[in-house]
C-alpha cells in the first residue's frame, strides 16, 4: 500500500481565508533597518516569501505572525530582531507542526516556548560576543488557530483589530508609560507626547528570562489585524491607522500607505507593519461575536514556572531546535552553537573529581605546615 507524498495530501481546512502583507521602512532618520517580521502557514510551511498573492486559506494547523524591533546599536539590534523571528519559525516547526497534538493549550504553549527559545538564544549570543552586550528586541507574536488569535507581547510593539472603521488596541505596552497609566499618574495623551515614552521594561535578550504577556482576541469576518513596531505608533494614532487601513484596497496597499504617513510625520525611527485582513466561512459575523476587542488576558498553566527552566527542559528533550544557521548570513554572523562551542573550547569546563583532589592536597599541606611551625616553635629543646 503506498501513501501519499506531503505535497499529495489534501491539507484540512478550517474556512478561515487570509489576505496579508508585510512591509518594513528604515524611516527618515535612520541609516540602517533594526527591524524584522514574517509569518508562516503552519499547514504548508510557507513563509511570508513563499506565499502566492498574499492569500493563505487556513489550515487545522493555523498560522503564525511575528514583529520584533531590534535594539543595542551598530548591528546589534539588526541582529536580535532576525534571531528572534527564526527562532519563532523554528520552534513551530519543531513543536506545532511535527506534533499531532491540536489543542489550544498547547498551541499557546509553543508560542511561550518560542519567546523563551528567542530569548535564550540572543541572551546566549551577547554573552559570547561582548561588544553585543544588551541587545535586545521587542517582539510581539500573534497566532491564528480556528477563529481566534492568541498573543505574547515582550516590549512595546504592537496589534490593533480594525473593525467597522475603528482600531482598538489588543496588546499592551510593556513600557514605563503604561505603568504611569495604569497607575493614574499619566494620561494617555500625556504619554504620547512624554519624553521618556520610548522606555520599555521588558525585551528578548538583556535577561536570562522573560515574561511576555499572553492574551486572546475572538475574530470576526472583515476583521483586519495591524502588528506593527512603534516606529509606526511613534507618528501614528489608532485612528489615523483605522482610517488609513479603511480607505486601502488590498493589505499591501494599507502597508505603504501606513508606512508613508508615518514618515510624512517625521519618520524618526524604523517602521514595520503586518496588515491582515480576515474572511471565510469559519468566522462569525461582527454581531455573533459576544466579547468586545481589547486586551485580553489568556491564563497559561505553569505560568509561574520560571521561563529559562522550562526552556532548558525543551532543549533537553529536543523539542526547543538549536540554531541551524546564522541569522543575517550577509554580516558574517556567527551562530550561538558556533559561539557556544568556542567559548567552550577556550574555557573548558572544571572535572568535579579533579577539583577534590585539589582541595584535599591543599589541606594536607595546610595540616603539614602547621605541625612544623607548632612543633618547631614551640616543641621541646635540647639541654
Amino acid at each position: 500500500m503506498t501513501h501519499p507524498t506531503p505535497s499529495e495530501t489534501p491539507v484540512p481546512r478550517s474556512g478561515v481565508r487570509l489576505r496579508l502583507a508585510g512591509r518594513t521602512d528604515v524611516g527618515i532618520t535612520r541609516d540602517h533597518n533594526e527591524d524584522a517580521f514574517a509569518f508562516l502557514d503552519l499547514a504548508t510551511g510557507q513563509t511570508h516569501q513563499e506565499v502566492h498573492d498574499g492569500v493563505i486559506d487556513v489550515g487545522l494547523r493555523g498560522v503564525v505572525l511575528v514583529v520584533a524591533d531590534g535594539m543595542g546599536g551598530a548591528a546589534a539590534g539588526e541582529i536580535a530582531s532576525e534571531m528572534a523571528v527564526e527562532a519563532v519559525l523554528d520552534t513551530f516547526r519543531a513543536q506545532w507542526m511535527n506534533n499531532v497534538g491540536r489543542d489550544t493549550d498547547t498551541f499557546v504553549e509553543t508560542i511561550r516556548d518560542s519567546a523563551d527559545t528567542a530569548n535564550h538564544r540572543i541572551f546566549a549570543y551577547a554573552g559570547a560576543h561582548p561588544e553585543h552586550a544588551g541587545m535586545g528586541t521587542t517582539a510581539t507574536i500573534a497566532g491564528l488557530l480556528g477563529n481566534s488569535l492568541y498573543l505574547a507581547q515582550v516590549g512595546d510593539s504592537r496589534a490593533y483589530i480594525v473593525r467597522d472603521g475603528a482600531a482598538l488596541q489588543i496588546t499592551k505596552d510593556q513600557s514605563l508609560m503604561q505603568q504611569l497609566i495604569e497607575a493614574g499618574e499619566m494620561t494617555a495623551d500625556q504619554a504620547e507626547v512624554s519624553e521618556r515614552r520610548n522606555i520599555i521594561l521588558q525585551a528578548l535578550g538583556p535577561d536570562s528570562t522573560v515574561r511576555p504577556d499572553f492574551t486572546q482576541q475572538p475574530l470576526a469576518r472583515g476583521d483586519t489585524l495591524v502588528m506593527c513596531s512603534d516606529g509606526l505608533t511613534t507618528h501614528l494614532r489608532a485612528s489615523d491607522i483605522a482610517r488609513i487601513v479603511s480607505e486601502s484596497s488590498d493589505p499591501d496597499d494599507a502597508c505603504e500607505r501606513l508606512i508613508a504617513a508615518a514618515n510624512a510625520e517625521g519618520g524618526h525611527d524604523n517602521i514595520t507593519v503586518v496588515v491582515t485582513q480576515f474572511d471565510g466561512d469559519g468566522l462569525p459575523e461582527h454581531d455573533e461575536v459576544q466579547r468586545q476587542i481589547g486586551h485580553q488576558t489568556y491564563p497559561l498553566p505553569d505560568s509561574g514556572v520560571p521561563t529559562l527552566d522550562r526552556m532548558r527542559g525543551r532543549m533537553r528533550s529536543g523539542a526547543v531546535p538549536a540554531v541551524t544557521r546564522p541569522p543575517t548570513p550577509a554580516l558574517g554572523v556567527q551562530s550561538v552553537s558556533n559561539a557556544a562551542a568556542a567559548s567552550s573550547t577556550a574555557v573548558p569546563p572544571r572535572d568535579p573529581a579533579k577539583a577534590y583532589l585539589y582541595v584535599a592536597i591543599f589541606a594536607i599541606v595546610v595540616v603539614v605546615a602547621w605541625a612544623i611551625w607548632k612543633f618547631g616553635n614551640f616543641g621541646p629543646t635540647t639541654p
